[in-house]
C-alpha cells in the first residue's frame, strides 16, 4: 500500500493505482467523462486535473500515478477555473437540448455544468452542425452535436467487444464518432456503449422518450437468455410516481434493462439478448388455468392434476431450465421420490443468435441448466421410457409429442390455443418471483421480484406442495 495526501486527507492506494482510481475508492469526487476502470486511458477529456504539490501544472488525475506522500489539491481556485475552461470549451459546440433529451437525469454533462460550469454561455459564434439523430444500428441512434468526444464508445468496440467497429473520423471541429466500415453496427455488445456514453449522444431505440429515468427505479435481477446468469437491473415505474389515468399497465412495464456490475459473473457490461430481456418477458402470457382445453379455476385444475398423478402407474416429469434453485429444491421435496426426472432446455439457440464467444455469451440458452443436472443429472427424456403421465414444467413443449402420455403443463408464455394438455396451470415468471440461479460455472445469483403476479398464476414452489 501507498500512503498520500488527497486534500489534506491521508489515503491508502494501491501500488499501479492513478491518483483518480484512488479519490473514487474514498469517496473523493473528481469530475470525469472519458475515465472507466475497464478501458484504456484516454486522458482526452482533461476536466480530471488536480493539483500536485511540487509541480508547477495541472496534472490529468487519470493518468497519474500515485507515489508515496504526494500531495494532491481537488479544489483549489486553479483547479476550479480549469475545470471551468474545459467545460467552457465541451459546451462551445453542444446543443441546448437538455429539456428533450433521454439522457436527462443520468447526464454527466448536465451535473458538471451545474457543479463546475459558467452559469451563461459566452459564445456568440453559431454553433457547428452534424450529423444528428440518425441510426447507427437498428438498436442505436447517434447524435453527433451532443458527442463530446470522449472515446469510450471507440475503445469498447476495440479493448472489450473486439468488433473494431467505431472509430472517430475528420479532425479539429469536425471530429465525428462513426462506423468504421459500411452497413450496421451489429456488435453482439454494442447496446453497451449507450450506458458509457457520458452524454446523449448514443440513445437506445427501444427506450426513447418513454420515460424520464426518475421516474423510475431499479431492481436487481437476472438474465435468462443463457447459462451466464448475468446481474442485470430491471428499471420499474417508482410507486411514488405510478400513473393512473394513462393505465395501471404501464405500472407493470420493466422500461429497459441495464447492467449490474457484478464482478464474479460479467462485470459491467451484458449483451444485447441481456438489454431485450424486459421485451422477453412482455411476451403473450399464459393467464387461465385449463382442463382439456376449457378454462377451470385454479382449485379445479390442482384437483384434475391430483388424480391424474394418483391414478398414474409409471408418471414423469421434465423440468425447466429456468426454474429458481430454490423452485427445483421444492420439487424435490414434494414430488422427486413419485416421479422419475428428466432435464429439459426450455429454449435453444434463435436463428442469427450469437450462439457463444469468449467473451460473455454461453451456447446453453437457459439460465439454470447447472442446477437442473446438480441435483437430478443429465437425463434427456425419450419416448422409449413408457411413461403414462408427464409433469411438463416450462415453456417450448410440444404437448403432442409425447407418445399418448396424458399431460400436466406448467408453463409461462403462449396462448391458450397452442396447449392441448390435459391440465394446464400457468406459472410466474422470473420478473414474478424471488430466487436463485446457479450458472454455467456453479456460481449462485440472485434476483429479486420487479413485479407481483397475476391473479391466477401460481408459484411453482408453493405448487408442487398442493399437487402432492
Amino acid at each position: 500500500m501507498i500512503e498520500l495526501k488527497i486534500d489534506n486527507k491521508m489515503v491508502a492506494a494501491n501500488e499501479g493505482e492513478t491518483v483518480l482510481q484512488a479519490a473514487l475508492r474514498h469517496g473523493i469526487e473528481i469530475p470525469h467523462f472519458c475515465y472507466h476502470p475497464c478501458l484504456s486511458i484516454a486522458g482526452n477529456c482533461r476536466i480530471c486535473l488536480v493539483k500536485v504539490g511540487g509541480r508547477p501544472k495541472l496534472m490529468p488525475s487519470c493518468n497519474l500515478a500515485v507515489a508515496p506522500n504526494m500531495e494532491i489539491e481537488t479544489d483549489t481556485e486553479e483547479v476550479a477555473e480549469a475545470r471551468r475552461a474545459v467545460m467552457r470549451f465541451i459546451t462551445l459546440n453542444h446543443p441546448g437540448e437538455c429539456g428533450i433529451c433521454d439522457k436527462a437525469g443520468e447526464c454527466r454533462l448536465q451535473d458538471y455544468h451545474v457543479r463546475y460550469g459558467e452559469p451563461e454561455p459566452i459564445s456568440i459564434e453559431p454553433k457547428s452542425r452534424k450529423p444528428k439523430f440518425y441510426d447507427l444500428s437498428p438498436r442505436i441512434l447517434l447524435d453527433n452535436e451532443r458527442c463530446i468526444l470522449c472515446g469510450c464508445c471507440v475503445r469498447f468496440t476495440q479493448e472489450v467487444s473486439g468488433s473494431h467497429q467505431l472509430g472517430i473520423v475528420e479532425r479539429g471541429s469536425h471530429a465525428r464518432v462513426e462506423r468504421l466500415e459500411t452497413g450496421a453496427f451489429d456488435d453482439p455488445y454494442s447496446d453497451n456503449v449507450i450506458g458509457l456514453c457520458p452524454v446523449g449522444a448514443l440513445l437506445s431505440r427501444d427506450f426513447l422518450y418513454r420515460s424520464r429515468v426518475w421516474y423510475l427505479e431499479p431492481v436487481r435481477s437476472v438474465c435468462t437468455g443463457c447459462s451466464r446468469c448475468c446481474s442485470v437491473n430491471v428499471w420499474r415505474r417508482n410507486r411514488h410516481w405510478h400513473l393512473r389515468a394513462l393505465g395501471e399497465e404501464l405500472n407493470r412495464t420493466a422500461y429497459r434493462v441495464t447492467p449490474f456490475e457484478n464482478p464474479e459473473i460479467n462485470g459491467p457490461w451484458i449483451c444485447n439478448k441481456g438489454y431485450d430481456l424486459h421485451r422477453f418477458m412482455a411476451r403473450q402470457r399464459v393467464l387461465q388455468p385449463m382442463i382439456a382445453g376449457r378454462g377451470a379455476s385454479v382449485e379445479e385444475a390442482l384437483a384434475e392434476a391430483r388424480r391424474l398423478l394418483s391414478e398414474s402407474i409409471n408418471p414423469a416429469a421434465l423440468v425447466s431450465a429456468h426454474a429458481s434453485n430454490e423452485e427445483l429444491a421444492a420439487f424435490q421435496a414434494a414430488l422427486g421420490p413419485r416421479l422419475a426426472v428428466y432435464s429439459r432446455e426450455d429454449y435453444r439457440p434463435a436463428p442469427g443468435e450469437a450462439v457463444e464467444d469468449g467473451l460473455l455469451i454461453r451456447g446453453v440458452k437457459n439460465p439454470n441448466s447447472y442446477g437442473v443436472q446438480a441435483l437430478f443429472g443429465h437425463r434427456p427424456y425419450g419416448v422409449i421410457n413408457g411413461h403414462d403421465l408427464l409433469l411438463v414444467w416450462g415453456d417450448n413443449a410440444e404437448d403432442t409429442s409425447f407418445d399418448g402420455a396424458r399431460v400436466i403443463r406448467l408453463a409461462s408464455f403462449g396462448t391458450q390455443q397452442e396447449f392441448t394438455a390435459d391440465v394446464l396451470i400457468p406459472v410466474s415468471t422470473t420478473f414474478e418471483r424471488s430466487g436463485s440461479f446457479s450458472n454455467f460455472e456453479g456460481k449462485v445469483n440472485r434476483f429479486d421480484k420487479v413485479f407481483d403476479k397475476p391473479e391466477l398464476v401460481q408459484h411453482a414452489g408453493e405448487l408442487f406442495g398442493r399437487l402432492a
